[in-house]
């Protein structure tokens, strides 16, 4: 079964996509529903991280949920599907990162959840980090007792990772590197779920997230400047904010947008996204003149990515549900100014859509994996020039 692969053995399975094409509701953009509910032995998938492989391959990885749509803990292991032609037809889900049932204790208390891709654009490798919780049932990572100080699986849940070498045909037994980045005094330490970034210079970066010694929220950075062998764990960009976005600027400082907390109550002029902004890799921040008036947010992840144009301009892309209140109208935007406005608003899902994640399909296309009313996973294209570029 697809949930009991063993992680060093894969097989080329079926194509998740429509037996037709598939339009969005004005019947105009068309889709490819990478998992409806039930599909596949699995009742949900959710929490979508995409990127695009320096040979030009797709790879969507995501939460398979295999009993229920709630979060750990719970029987859940990182899935991935895979595209070899932008996106028109995908590889079926496959188990990427499955702890089985280590120590003597179910799957169900062994779930991985929240997925990250990284790809090194110098050396094609390609990491994909995650949390494991183990035993503690009925809890949640992000409140009492679901994770707590320390380093053992017993106490913390845990800091994973996956590589691929192969353009994400086969993958590494999970790594466990909590020891390395997890200070023992925080009640959690995870990555943020989306993609991280290779920066010009080669700097690999995956935004992060964390509960510190006082059990407050924050958002950080982790960097690795040997493409991956070691990590350094930056200082809180915001306290009692949780999933980030980070893009290298213009500039070649780092942008750090993330879903802040205080929104669950703010729906004044002041509700949206904390963004933050550094140009010493986390010792310093400072707060973006975007911060908290740019883009409203019901309190939902959302994916930022940065493309260079053909004139050498830098053009930002943000998805998130734009609505102050509810996870709703699925937008699309983009900024040619570093993030201080955001206009050309592209509406994808106006009844749905909570996480997602953007990739650049090739020079002149976008790419948007998310969850949406039409079903749990759709990929969808939008061509730049749709945005006036």
């Amino acid at each position: 079964m697809m949930n009991r692969l063993a992680l060093n053995v894969f097989v080329i399975m079926g194509i998740a996509t429509c037996s037709q094409p598939c339009f969005s509701a004005d019947n105009e953009r068309p889709y490819v529903a990478i998992h409806r509910q039930g599909d596949f032995g699995c009742h949900t998938f959710r929490i979508p991280g995409i990127a695009r492989t320096k040979t030009g391959t797709l790879l969507a990885v995501y939460d398979m949920r295999y009993t229920s749509r709630r979060d750990l803990q719970a029987h859940i292991d990182i899935g991935l599907s895979r595209s070899t032609d932008g996106g028109q037809t995908w590889e079926s889900p496959r188990p990427i990162m499955d702890m089985g049932a280590f120590g003597g204790l179910p799957q169900d208390q062994n779930g991985c959840s929240d997925p990250n891709i990284l790809i090194d654009t110098t050396t094609g490798d390609i990491f994909v980090t995650a949390l494991w919780t183990h035993a503690k049932p009925g809890t949640h990572q992000w409140r009492e007792g679901g994770s707590e100080p320390g380093i053992d699986p017993a106490q913390s849940s845990q800091f994973m990772a996956v590589r691929s070498h192969d353009d994400g045909k086969t993958w590494t037994q999970p790594e466990n590197w909590t020891s390395q980045l997890k200070n023992p005094e925080w009640f959690l330490f995870a990555p943020a779920p989306g993609n991280g970034i290779t920066c010009s210079n080669g700097l690999l970066v995956i935004p992060t997230q964390g509960r510190d010694a006082a059990g407050t929220p924050f958002s950080n950075l982790t960097w690795s400047n040997n493409h991956g062998k070691t990590w350094t764990v930056s200082s809180p960009a915001r306290s009692n904010t949780t999933e980030s976005a980070v893009v290298e600027l213009s500039d070649g400082s780092l942008m750090l947008n993330s879903r802040d907390n205080r929104n669950r109550h703010d729906k004044s002029e002041t509700n949206g996204r904390a963004v933050s902004i550094t140009s010493d890799l986390g010792t310093h921040w400072t707060v973006h003149n975007s911060d908290h008036s740019a883009l409203p947010e019901p309190v939902c992840m959302g994916s930022l990515i940065s493309h260079r144009l053909n004139n050498d301009r830098t053009v930002l892309f943000f998805s998130n549900p734009h609505h102050k209140s509810q996870r709703k109208n699925m937008t699309v935007q983009m900024s040619l100014d570093d993030g201080t406005t955001w206009n050309n608003q592209i509406l994808l899902d106006e009844n749905g859509g909570a996480y997602s994640s953007l990739v650049m399909v090739d020079d002149n296309t976008l790419g948007i994996l998310y969850e949406s009313s039409r079903a749990d996973l759709i990929f969808q294209t939008i061509q730049l020039k749709e945005f006036g570029l």
